[in-house]
C-alpha cells in the first residue's frame, strides 16, 4: 500500500530539517574552531586529538562518535537516523567549512564569528532534535548513563563533559570564554529554536525509525 501523500510530505520536511540541522551543526562548530577563542566542551576534545593524531578535527569527530555510539550497547540504548546521521554529517560538514572558511586572525573579526557559531549551533540543534530521529550519540551517552546508573541527567552531563574538556584540554584543545560562553547559551537557545521548528506528529503512523521526544534531547542545563 503507498503512503499517503501528506505522510510523505510529513517525512520529506522531517529528513529536511534533519539534514540542514546536521550540517549547519558541522558548520557552526567549525566556525568555533576558526574563531579560536574556546570551543565547546566535545570540540575540545576532538581537537585535542586532532592535534596529537594529524588527523583532521572533522575526521576525529566521526571517529568519537562511532566509538561512544559502540558505548551505547552495553547501555541499551536504541539508535535512530539521526543517531547515525550525526556521527558522519556532522564530521564531513566540519572539515569542508574549515577548507572553505578563510582564517580569521583580528579579534573584531573573531569575537562576531564566535557570537555567530554559537547561535547558529542554537540553532542547529534545534533543526535536528525537533526532526525527531534519534539524539545524536553523545547525548544519548549521557541519557544511557541517567537510566542504567540512575543519577540525574545534569550529574551525568557534568560528569562526562568536565572529563572530555579537561581530556581535551591536556592534548592541546582549546579552552576559553567560548567555552564558557556556549556552556551558558546552548541550552536556552537550542530550547527556542526547538519550539521554532517542532514538527507537528503526522496523522499517518510511525518511519519505521527510533524517535525521541525532543525535549528529552536537550541536555544542556
Amino acid at each position: 500500500m503507498s503512503t499517503p501523500e501528506p505522510a510523505r510530505g510529513h517525512l520529506a520536511r522531517r529528513l529536511i530539517q534533519l539534514y540542514a540541522g546536521l550540517t549547519l551543526y558541522g558548520a557552526s562548530s567549525a566556525l568555533l574552531v576558526e574563531a579560536g577563542l574556546g570551543l565547546e566542551p566535545w570540540g575540545v576534545l576532538h581537537q585535542g586529538l586532532a592535534e596529537l593524531t594529524g588527523l583532521t578535527i572533522g575526521a576525529v569527530s566521526i571517529a568519537v562518535g562511532a566509538v561512544v555510539l559502540l558505548l551505547w550497547i552495553p547501555l541499551r540504548q536504541r539508535p535512530g537516523l539521526g543517531t547515525v546521521s550525526n556521527v558522519f554529517v556532522v564530521g564531513v560538514a566540519m572539515d569542508a567549512t574549515l577548507a572553505a572558511v578563510p582564517a580569521a586572525h583580528a579579534l573584531a573579526v573573531r569575537i562576531p564569528l564566535l557570537l555567530a557559531a554559537v547561535l547558529l549551533n542554537g540553532v542547529a540543534t534545534g533543526l535536528y532534535i525537533a526532526a525527531r530521529f534519534g539524539p545524536g550519540p553523545r547525548d544519548g551517552l549521557m541519557t544511557g548513563l541517567h537510566r542504567r546508573t540512575g543519577r540525574s541527567l545534569r550529574l551525568m552531563r557534568t560528569a562526562v563533559e568536565v572529563a572530555v574538556v579537561v581530556s581535551g584540554f591536556v592534548l592541546g584543545g582549546t579552552i576559553g570564554p567560548g567555552t564558557l560562553l556556549y556552556a551558558l547559551s546552548i541550552g536556552p537557545l537550542a530550547q527556542v529554536f526547538l519550539r521554532v521548528f517542532a514538527v507537528p506528529p503526522a496523522s499517518g503512523g510511525g518511519t519505521g525509525v527510533a524517535p525521541t521526544r525532543p525535549e528529552g534531547a536537550i541536555l544542556r542545563p
